[in-house]
């Protein structure tokens, strides 16, 4: 190892119904290789209204708009711009005439629960369980808070009874779960251990029967009598309302005490779980420029206290040293190799400082940007070495090594995920994990293979040392996304491509900093016994916990969580083992993690859904936009490459034909059945998402599509559904948006219109309103703010795109519409009741611009699948 100055040289888990008495949970498979998106995957659900059946939704948006992008107090600073619009804090103006849109605005939170689980034995009573009827007074009933937690989404608010029905996959049942979600006002923490049964190891809640008089409760899952130790006796039910998980569906119990040997528990934010960028020093001139903009504004943005490590890689692996203050100076590893232990112990038991607190050393970790140096020799960007592995291994070393304060013989760890962060221009070809320079390589595919299992095993080795390696890729030059995938993965963290190292890279670079929100992670389901889990995609793997010996027939689901983080999420889907005779049944999930002061947090949520017989009013109770993201995952996860993806297409289509054959209504004196108007905004979000990023071909390239579909099967429910169906709002006189059908007729020339479509945001610019000096700036202006706003938090960042009407760019906008313009006008004017205000010769304009579409529109499409589409609202 040798010193030198400067820097010179730039899940998816299917889980089969339980059997018959005595079945175990059911068992994860291990996720699918790359490209597959396949494989378990978290994060924190929605913002939906909390009944929101097919009813007429003109949502209002009324956020405030920060002048230059940056919110005061965000959570996740922006990229710092140049002084953008003024202020506007203005509602979206409803439209004239009602039409159906698709909801994301923000709205009141809606209720979810967890999951639910195999409980595979019907309930046994032993002599002290008893089923509580007239005697026992329910402590609930009268009193039960009708809220919902933004936790947990379920894709309907009612279960039907009959287990042929509700079983019916091409609808099917299940819930969006996130632990990560910030709750306003949040869960009441209760300081002491909870109340389980001692049968299935269920928390006491809020559906609970209560014996007042002896304190004893009846378990909702297995209907197990249980004691309290006296903390239930009471008078009266109504004395049970100042217990909080008796009254209360969600609830945080917290401890603080600390029961891991060699850990010492602390609030002190010096000790916070650190930061290392691992920087590819083979980037062009313009690339670097962008580069070092982006990582200036990054670590401006970093709180005082974050602690900050700066690696770099390209053929060797320099560690920079914080310790000289006034050069950019680094310890130097070979890279074409793993690092050996005496070179590690050379460098971590050196007098370096490879971690620093920012306030410390903000101007040296601007000097180490700026020495920076773009690539010198004439070597082609995907020939170039690159020991991205190594660089990653000598990443954890640092973090693992002897940073963390020492104080009186006691270590004090950090809380909460340690965060790698590798900003990478090109693909891995040097040292271990790498890939030839050329596909032609005569043993190219058993090297790659190679690879991936080196990378998926160093992501493992990395989850076990509680860091989270996020990978930022961007620039022209292919990075091989297949085998840099596994190694994300694997950690909890995510893989995303940029078109440059700009502003979206830089906004990407500091939420990905602050992401994290726990550690240790695990997710406990629980379900009454009439229903089980039988599919989970989401960020986790089956853990395997010995709980017989405290509860005798714990038949949870349990998984391990890779991270505990706002922007992910589980997809749940649920089956019906037997008719159901009951008329509730109830669902309740733990989630167990230590947070950023090293609290164990169990955060438990209990759920009651009623049941009914009546397909209508279970229809009515479907919430479309869960049901549709539910659905699309589902799809998604199937969709491991460029074919399958065309297949995925066809099951899109055969789902709506079965549903309507199941649900809907046969038209008189016809054999055409009608979509069952109920889930009229269903079948629309699933037209977007076969023409659209996911399943479509509006992405030229698969490695784009992968990462894509990877990012949705992990992402929580907002973004979901805006990946899935894209979100289009007009601009309008005096600063108001209103909220419009994604449909090609939004293109008016006299308009401006922000379509969010998830991980993109686009603004569009009519002709007629750019001529007008000053009204075309100002509504450009107010659209960039709008887009800012609505995308202030989401991870990853959108790109944000703005272009005027006839440009060539404007095909990123278009493509992503649904065209009706071929649609006779009665369809035009039923879907988009603004054509109703135009003249025969707008109407003919209009039409006449869009005639170099060939895509089918959405009633078109309906009706090659020989069904009528849905009555719009």
């Amino acid at each position: 190892m040798e010193k030198r100055p400067k820097s010179s040289v730039g899940f998816p888990v299917t889980i089969p119904p339980p059997p018959q008495q005595g079945t175990q949970s059911p068992v994860f498979s291990p996720p699918p290789p790359f490209p597959s998106s396949a494989g378990p995957i978290f994060p924190p659900p929605p913002i939906v209204q909390p009944n929101q059946i097919p009813s007429p939704s003109i949502k209002t948006l009324n956020l405030p708009s920060p002048a230059n992008g940056v919110r005061t107090g965000s959570p996740a600073p922006h990229l710092s711009t140049p002084p953008g619009p003024p202020v506007f804090s203005s509602p979206l103006q409803p439209a004239s005439v009602p039409f159906r849109t698709s909801p994301a605005t923000p709205q009141p939170v809606a209720y979810s629960s967890a999951s639910s689980l195999p409980t595979s034995s019907p309930p046994q009573f032993s002599n002290e369980s008893v089923e509580l009827h007239h005697q026992s007074s329910d402590a609930t009933e009268d009193w039960t808070p009708v809220t919902e937690s933004p936790n947990v989404l379920f894709s309907a608010h009612k279960v039907l009874k009959q287990k042929k029905l509700a079983n019916i996959p091409s609808l099917g049942f299940g819930a969006l779960v996130s632990s990560g979600r910030e709750m306003s006002p949040g869960p009441q923490m209760i300081q002491h251990d909870p109340h389980r049964c001692h049968k299935c190891g269920a928390y006491a809640n809020l559906y609970c029967n209560i014996l007042p008089g002896s304190g004893q409760w009846q378990c909702v899952i297995c209907r197990n009598l249980n004691g309290s130790e006296g903390e239930y006796v009471a008078s009266n039910k109504e004395e049970l309302r100042n217990v909080p998980e008796l009254s209360l569906p969600s609830v945080d119990y917290v401890q603080t005490g600390n029961k891991r040997p060699g850990f010492f528990p602390v609030s002190d934010s010096r000790v916070s779980a650190p930061v290392v960028l691992v920087i590819d020093e083979c980037l062009d001139e313009p690339h670097l420029q962008h580069f070092q903009s982006s990582l200036h504004a990054f670590v401006d943005s970093l709180p005082p206290t974050t602690r900050l490590g700066i690696v770099t890689y390209g053929r060797t692996v320099s560690v920079y040293d914080f310790s000289e203050k006034s050069i950019a100076s680094a310890d130097v590893l070979p890279g074409n190799k793993s690092p050996d232990q005496e070179s590690l112990k050379a460098l971590i038991y050196g007098i370096g400082i490879y971690l620093s607190p920012m306030h410390a050393s903000l101007p040296v970790a601007h000097s180490i940007f700026s020495s920076l140096r773009p690539y010198k020799l004439d070597i082609a960007e995907a020939s170039r070495d690159r020991c991205l592995g190594t660089a990653v291994e000598v990443a954890l070393a640092i973090i693992q090594g002897p940073s963390a304060e020492m104080s009186q013989g006691v270590v004090k760890r950090p809380g909460g995920n340690s965060r790698i962060i590798v900003c990478a221009g090109g693909p891995n070809t040097c040292g271990p994990g790498s890939v030839p320079h050329s596909f032609s390589h005569p043993n190219y595919a058993h090297v790659e293979k190679i690879a991936l299992k080196w990378m998926e095993t160093l992501g493992r080795e990395a989850f076990r040392k509680n860091t989270v390696i996020d990978i930022l890729c961007a620039g022209t030059c292919p990075v091989r996304v297949p085998v840099l995938q596994p190694l994300a993965k694997a950690s909890g963290g995510v893989l995303i491509l940029h078109d440059d190292f700009g502003e979206a890279f830089g906004v990407n670079l500091q939420r990905a900093s602050g992401r994290a929100a726990g550690s240790h992670g695990l997710l406990e389901v629980r379900c009454s016994e009439d229903i089980f889990v039988s599919q989970v995609v989401g960020p986790g793997e089956e853990a395997h916990v010995d709980s017989n010996e405290n509860f005798r027939n714990d038949d949870a689901l349990v998984i391990q969580m890779l991270s505990i983080e706002e922007t992910q999420s589980f997809a749940l889907s649920m089956e019906t083992k037997r008719d159901i005779k009951r008329d509730f049944v109830y669902f309740q999930f733990a989630f167990k993690f230590s947070d950023v002061y090293q609290s164990d947090i169990t955060r438990v949520i209990s759920v009651r859904l009623p049941t009914v017989d009546s397909v209508s009013s279970y229809l009515q109770s479907v919430q479309d936009e869960v049901a549709a993201v539910l659905i699309a995952k589902r799809t998604l996860l199937r969709a491991k490459n460029a074919n399958d993806a065309l297949d995925m297409r066809a099951t899109v289509d055969e789902r709506i034909k079965d549903i309507t054959s199941k649900f809907g209504s046969q038209m008189p004196k016809s054999k055409l059945y009608q979509f069952p108007r109920e889930l009229s905004l269903l079948p629309e979000i699933l037209f977007h998402l076969r023409r659209g990023p996911l399943l479509g071909s509006i992405l030229g390239h698969e490695d784009e599509r992968s990462v894509l579909r990877n990012v949705f099967l992990n992402a929580e429910f907002d973004l979901s559904l805006r990946m899935v169906a894209p979100r289009c709002l007009m601009h309008r006189q005096g600063g108001t948006f209103e909220e419009l059908p994604a449909y090609d007729l939004a293109m008016q020339s006299d308009a401006a219109v922000v379509l969010d479509h998830g991980t993109d945001v686009f603004i569009w610019l009519g002709a007629e309103l750019d001529a007008q000096e000053g009204k075309g700036a100002a509504a450009l202006a107010a659209c960039r703010t709008l887009a800012e706003e609505l995308t202030e938090i989401r991870f990853p960042a959108p790109r944000i795109l703005s272009f005027k009407e006839g440009s060539s760019q404007a095909r990123y906008f278009v493509s992503r519409l649904i065209p009706v313009h071929k649609d006779p006008p009665y369809e035009q004017e039923a879907r988009f009741p603004q054509l109703r205000t135009l003249t025969s010769e707008q109407r003919t304009e209009l039409k006449s611009s869009f005639l170099y579409f060939d895509d089918p529109s959405f009633c078109e499409w309906m009706r090659s699948l020989k069904v009528l589409p849905p009555e719009p609202s």
